[in-house]
């Protein structure tokens, strides 16, 4: 599956999209990073994309309701175990997000498509890191069950870039922005300074992905003359009420590019 020069970047983008292999996926992802930089994957002239469908992941783990899974302590390797894996469900998923958003929206401006390259590029980097880290504890990746939510939104947002970036990484992944502090403080408290140290890392590059959708949101909004401070509300009262939950991290998500009055709407809609 290696890229060659007849290779364009939605071309590129679906294949590492249809990627069920994990290792494979994560290298194919490295590799279009790679040749994206380069200069050899442009967004050429192409046919409209296909419909969004399940993207390639391997048969485990096992999908479920998220009220479904298993709730463990981290007082266990068990338990911490659990932690790592569903932190990697989640960055795996990011990977799919990430090249969805290259493959689906066309006729973007190029640092649309050089930023969501870079995401896929990060969040496969920290989805090898928490692989490994599960190796360590005893586990790998499909050992525990997870749940869809983030594709799920993939699918209800695939006709419009501006509802994606609302709704992915300015609603769903900036929640890692408000809840990894939390984790890194319990871990710290049973020793667990390895996963401690993965997570500081990932929480560091996470602000400038959120940041991306907090870009390209406005930018949508401006394009399609919106105003993004009553587009944003509206969508999230329509889609995503329920995936809100203070408290927030006000700093990461100001950092993110959230205005203050987004932040005070946010605490609206989770109280």
């Amino acid at each position: 599956m290696a890229i060659d020069a007849t290779d364009n970047l939605f071309d590129v983008a679906a294949r590492c999209l249809a990627c069920a292999e994990p290792a494979a996926k994560l290298a194919l992802t490295r590799e279009a990073g790679v040749a994206y930089d380069a200069g050899r994957l442009g967004p050429l002239d192409a046919p409209a994309p296909g419909p969004i469908t399940t993207p390639g992941r391997p048969a485990r783990p096992r999908l479920v309701a998220p009220r479904a899974l298993a709730q463990r302590g981290l007082g266990t390797a068990e338990g911490r175990a659990a932690l790592v894996h569903a932190i990697a469900h989640i960055e795996f998923n990011a990977i799919n997000l990430a090249w969805d958003a290259v493959y689906r929206f066309r006729g973007m401006p190029p640092e649309y498509y050089r930023d969501w390259v870079g995401v896929a590029v990060d969040e496969a980097r920290h989805f090898g890191w928490l692989a490994e880290r599960l190796a360590t504890l005893g586990h790998a990746y499909g050992d525990f069950d997870a749940h869809d939510g983030l594709w799920d939104m993939a699918v209800r947002t695939a006709h419009s870039c501006l509802a994606r970036m609302a709704l992915v990484p300015r609603v769903l992944e900036a929640r890692g922005l408000d809840v990894t502090p939390g984790m890194i403080a319990r871990l710290e408290a049973v020793g667990d300074v390895a996963t401690v140290a993965i997570l500081r890392d990932i929480l560091r590059e996470e602000v400038p992905h959120v940041a991306a959708g907090s870009r390209w949101f406005a930018w949508c909004c401006a394009r399609e003359g919106v105003d993004p401070q009553v587009a944003f509300p509206a969508l999230v009262k329509a889609h995503a009420a329920g995936a809100l939950r203070g408290p927030f991290n006000i700093e990461a998500r100001l950092a993110a590019g959230f205005s203050a009055a987004e932040l005070a709407c946010l605490e609206r809609l989770a109280a």
